[in-house]
């Protein structure tokens, strides 16, 4: 399984890729895909909104199951991977690249500590 040192990660299996200060991109992990398979739908309708960490910002749907998808620092939605539209198995082909889901700029830089490294996620999901 891949995990990139460049991203933090969250319990949930959400991912967070810092562009700049501000601004991030987050979407779920290569283990979160292989745990639900075939991704069908990706629903995240909460773009404008300022949410609080961990609480859902939109699901994603597998052919067996439907997930939340939790933020995992307080921020607002900017953007969605408009692609995952057309394409959801984009998630399942490249989770870390084209299978992003949204943008968001933080509204609490602080809540980045409470994230995982690489190392203490692939020791979670070891």
């Amino acid at each position: 399984m891949n995990f990139p040192s460049e991203l933090k990660y969250t319990k949930d299996h959400e991912w967070l890729k810092m562009l700049d200060d501000k601004t991030a991109l987050i979407g779920i992990t290569d283990f979160a895909q292989r745990e639900l398979g075939d991704i069908v739908f990706i629903d995240i309708s909460t773009v404008g909104k300022e949410l609080n960490a961990e609480e859902v910002f939109g699901t994603v749907e597998a052919v067996k199951t439907v997930s939340d998808l939790f933020l995992p620092v307080a921020a607002k939605v900017v953007e969605v991977n408009s692609a995952l539209t057309d394409k959801p198995e984009l998630v399942n082909n490249d989770p870390y690249g084209e299978g992003w889901m949204a943008k968001i700029e933080i509204t609490n830089a602080d809540d980045t500590n409470n994230l995982l490294n690489a190392e203490a996620y692939e020791q979670l999901v070891g």
